[in-house]
Order: C-alpha cells, then sequence, then structure tokens
C-alpha cells in the first residue's frame, strides 16, 4: 500500500508528489513536472503508467491511498 500526495508550489517552488509507504514513511519525492524519471529513480517504474494516470486526476493537497 502507497499514500500518494499532490502538493503544489509557489511561483519559485515547482509542484511536487510525495509517496509514502503504509507507516507513511517518505519512498519517493520528485518534481510533478518529471514523474517518469522520479519514479525510475525510487524503483516504481513498474507502476508508472497507473501512477502517472492517478496524479492527473487526485487533487492538490489530499492524500491518496493506492494498493
Amino acid at each position: 500500500m502507497l499514500y500518494i500526495l499532490k502538493i503544489r508550489g509557489t511561483k519559485k517552488i515547482p509542484d511536487f508528489v510525495q509517496i509514502r509507504d503504509a507507516d507513511m514513511t517518505l519512498i519517493a519525492y520528485f518534481r510533478l513536472s518529471q514523474i517518469e524519471l522520479g519514479l525510475k529513480k525510487n524503483g516504481l517504474e513498474d507502476k508508472s503508467n497507473e501512477i502517472k494516470n492517478l496524479l492527473k486526476e487526485i487533487p492538490y493537497g489530499k492524500i491518496y491511498k493506492y494498493e
């Protein structure tokens, strides 16, 4: 189980994505504009299509539970 959080940036700070495990430990943190690279660096490329589609749909600031 993973928790996915999409964070809106400011003028100087870009939008980010946090992916956390079941214990809420941070396992991935990357820019929203670099989803594929961020997933690959953190060993999540096997779920990349599902997570990319999910990130298009979920709102900013809400934690989404991904199983």
